[in-house]
């Protein structure tokens, strides 16, 4: 039987959102609060899901592009075990050019069909600005390394996400000095202070949050589900990181830290939504990164266990001046292929959390 998910809110980030409502088989994809297109979603046996529209519709194709990517993504995050999503050859001839270039659907023989690993890829309907993604590769050095010169750091909205099974989106923003009190608050929270040890006057954590501002090659970040912030989040360019000197490091490796600052948003439907979420924002951000990396606490079990889950392999042990860490890393590869937006089908294999990452 079919999975129904009533209203799925697709595109926040970008400021155009589009909603996909499900009557049964049949799907009304929303925008400006208008109908715009109308779809039907069978199973057929043996030949999986199959999209079509509603006749006699043959849709222009610069109106319907945005509106048919938020169904594939609707249908696809409401069904990750879903290889592929057949289209009606008829009702999407008009479109099939379009996306097959985008790399939105494939030709198989006579068959047009969306293919999920790579409809993920694209940007468009999870990331404010292409900025990253496009900036070109020139060659600097700062602070004795040789690195990519980055681009500029993104204010403001950075991604945005729906999670079919919290019936909200999950979304990363830019940090900026407001949100001091609300950082001051987290890193005094005992849970958080375990793991990060940056408790202290607000004055201390101004004046951090400062420094990352301006570093080029640090984003911190806020976390909201539903428009509540619930964690902060710094990414970072492994190539100018600490742990460079650690590995093999690569141009374009990503590594990230993470606090969970309010309790209520630490269980496992939580983590199986911001922590792939995260992990997709990083790679779409820009296509050369092929790697992501972190570097948790090498005794904590539990925490090393869920990333294994969450498509993490343990590389290796290693001493940081300040810790004892474990090298931890994310194939892109292995996320899309995978499919790892979603694992296990939305919720993760076990009821543990996954914690803190610190600093």
């Amino acid at each position: 039987m079919l999975q129904a998910t009533l209203p799925f809110r697709c595109g926040e980030a970008t400021g155009r959102p589009v909603e996909v409502f499900r009557d049964g088989d049949r799907l009304s994809v929303v925008s400006d609060g208008r109908v715009g297109l109308r779809l039907r979603l069978q199973e057929r046996n043996g030949h999986g899901l199959h999209l079509s529209f509603e006749e006699p519709a043959r849709p222009d194709p610069a109106e319907a592009l945005a509106g048919v990517t938020a169904a594939f993504e609707m249908v696809s995050a409401t069904h990750p075990e879903a290889e592929r999503i057949g289209l009606d050859p008829a009702s999407f001839a008009t479109l099939a050019e379009d996306l097959t270039a985008r790399g939105l659907a494939m030709r198989e023989g006579d068959a047009l069909a969306v293919d999920p690993t790579m409809l993920w890829q694209r940007p468009e309907p999870w990331l404010a600005s292409l900025v990253s993604r496009d900036f070109p590769a020139r060659p600097v050095m700062s602070g004795g390394k040789r690195h990519p010169q980055r681009p500029p750091k993104p204010t403001g909205a950075i991604y945005s996400r729906f999670i079919p099974w919290l019936g909200e989106a999950v979304a990363f923003r830019a940090a900026t000095l407001d949100d001091v009190d609300t950082l001051h608050r987290w890193f005094n929270d005992p849970v958080v202070d375990a793991a990060w040890g940056e408790a202290g006057p607000r004055a201390k954590h101004e004046a951090y949050l400062a420094g990352l501002i301006a570093d080029p090659h640090m984003i911190p970040m806020i976390g909201t589900i539903g428009g509540e912030p619930f964690g902060y989040f710094e990414i970072y360019w492994a190539k100018e990181n600490r742990l460079a000197p650690f590995y093999d490091v690569q141009d374009y490796d990503r590594g990230w830290h993470v606090l969970i600052g309010e309790s209520r948003f630490r269980g496992k439907a939580y983590i199986s939504a911001w922590l792939p979420s995260l992990m997709h924002a990083l790679f779409l951000d820009n296509p050369r990164t092929e790697r992501i990396v972190g570097e948790p606490k090498a005794d904590h079990v539990q925490q090393l266990r869920n990333l294994e889950r969450s498509g993490f392999a343990r590389i290796k042990t290693f001493d940081f001046p300040h810790k004892r860490a474990a090298l931890v890393m994310l194939l892109r590869e292995r996320f899309f292929c995978e499919r790892l937006w979603s694992p296990a089908g939305g919720l993760p294999a076990s009821p543990e959390t996954l914690g803190q990452l610190p600093g």
